[in-house]
This record gives structure tokens, sequence and C-alpha cells, in this order.
């Protein structure tokens, strides 16, 4: 069994592999469109106002290029606990589906399970929305799998360094308007710093290294 993985599963796996390729999943793009009310954000039921962040899923899309990301083998003897581990951790509106994996290195693809936000009957699913709105989001929100910003920039440093190859505006919009935001408002600083960012005269840039580092536990 594979496990394909396009947000937080770049770096933060936390289920046994066997090995790991890096490719794309045809007629998807990535998006921030779905809304984490329990992760990056927090939910009704601790506060007055339910307070969600934003995190990415796969909308279907006539672009071939795809969507890149990384595909794990799951050993047979845990496949069953992985299963059940990642349905619990991607409970907000996601569910487990099946896409065709083509590998970067070029041999042939495979099926592979991948969990995506559904846009019928998913109180979470946000649908299109402005670029300035999701930054403002992101860059305020908080949740128990820590600060909003960090998995968004996390993602957008992951991709720069692991896949200059795939066109992934989306994330980049995103990633720039959070740096216009946190210089005209000073958010954030605290985040962008622990992430390798530079503040350059008044800007905020991306970290001189371009090598973020998968599979971090963290």
């Amino acid at each position: 069994m594979w496990i394909f993985g396009y947000g937080s599963l770049l770096w933060y796996t936390d289920f046994p592999y066997e090995k790991v390729q890096g490719g794309h999943v045809g007629g998807f793009v990535r998006r921030f469109w779905q809304l984490s009310p329990d992760h990056r954000g927090t939910p009704e039921a601790l506060y007055i106002m339910i307070q969600p962040g934003r995190t990415v899923t796969l909308i279907p899309s006539s672009d071939d290029a795809g969507c890149w990301g990384l595909a794990y083998k799951v050993p047979e003897e845990h496949q069953k606990t992985t299963i059940e581990y990642l349905d619990h951790r991607e409970k907000a509106g996601y569910t487990c589906e099946r896409a065709w994996f083509r590998p970067d290195d070029g041999s042939p693809p495979f099926l592979v399970h991948v969990y995506i936000s559904g846009t019928e009957d998913n109180e979470f699913h946000a649908g299109p929305t402005e670029d300035e709105e999701i930054a403002s989001t992101i860059l305020v929100r908080h949740g128990p799998s820590g600060p909003n910003v960090e998995y968004a920039l996390k993602l957008a440093l992951v991709l720069r360094s692991h896949s200059p190859h795939s066109d992934d505006d989306h994330v980049y919009s995103i990633e720039r308007r959070i740096l216009e935001l946190a210089e005209k408002t000073g958010k954030g600083k605290e985040s962008l710093e622990k992430l390798g960012y530079r503040l350059v005269e008044g800007k905020w840039a991306p970290p001189e290294s371009n090598s973020f580092s998968l599979l971090k536990k963290t």
C-alpha cells in the first residue's frame, strides 16, 4: 500500500514506511481551500467563535501536470494501523481516495491512497477564496499542531527545495502575501525566523539555503 502526501505529510509522517518516492498525482491541483478546526485552528467547543486555520486539499483539474508530493510504501503488517491513524488525523473533512501516481524517476505509474477533502457535506471545505483572505487567516491562526503560518511556509520551502520542477503558483502566491502582511503588521515574526526567513531592509526574504529537510517529526 502506498500513501500520497502533499501537505504536512511531506515533513511529518509518524507512521512506518519502507520506501518513499517523489512524483505527481495527475488531474488535481493543490489549494488552501480546507478549513482546519483541529490541527491549525481552534474548534468552537473551546472558544466562543470557531477560528479555523487553513490547510491544503486537492481540487480536480484539467491540468495534466498534476500535484507533486511524496508516495510512502507502507509495510503490509502496518497497513491497517496506518489507515486508522490517518483516518483520525484527517478526520475534519478529508476522505481516503485512490489516484494514479507518476514517479519522478520515470518508472511506471501506480495507485496510491490519498486524503482529499470532499466538497459536498463537508462544512470545512471553503471553496475558492481570495489569496489575501487566505494569507490573513493563516498569519494569525494557531492550533494544537502549531502556528498555521509555519504549516504554510514549510510547504512552500519543501516545494522550492525538493520540487523546483513543479508548478505550484498558488502556494508561492500565498507565501508572498503572508510575507507582505507580516511586514505590514509585524505578526508571525517568531515563526518566520524559526524557519530561516530573513528581514532585509524591512522585507521578509526566504532562507538563503534552499534545502528544507524532509520528514522531520515536528
